[in-house]
């Protein structure tokens, strides 16, 4: 049996680069410039309808599952980033939901 290579996961500007093109794709607003400290409500002008939308194309996007808890704690682009960074570094094993 051969070893398959483990996947590197992606960086923090690839997931960057991703959650600004949903967002664009979600909103159609264009985010050139996405600030780490920008509020994803105020900041983004996103509701909880928007939040959930985005959420669930990154979780079909990257494949992982993000728990209520989870949710919960994103404030800011910078939150998302690196909630997604943790998560896919973890690896598959702790993604289920």
């Amino acid at each position: 049996m051969t070893e398959s290579k483990v996947p590197q996961p992606p960086s923090r500007e690839m997931i960057r680069q991703t959650l600004i093109e949903l967002l664009e794709a979600d909103t159609g607003e264009k985010y050139p410039d996405l600030d780490e400290k920008t509020n994803l409500r105020e900041g983004l002008g996103l509701d909880s309808v928007d939040v959930v939308s985005i959420v669930s194309q990154v979780e079909r996007r990257f494949r992982i599952r993000l728990t209520h808890e989870e949710l919960q704690t994103l404030v800011t682009v910078g939150d998302v980033l690196n909630l997604l960074e943790a998560k896919l570094a973890a690896g598959p094993e702790s993604q289920a939901a």
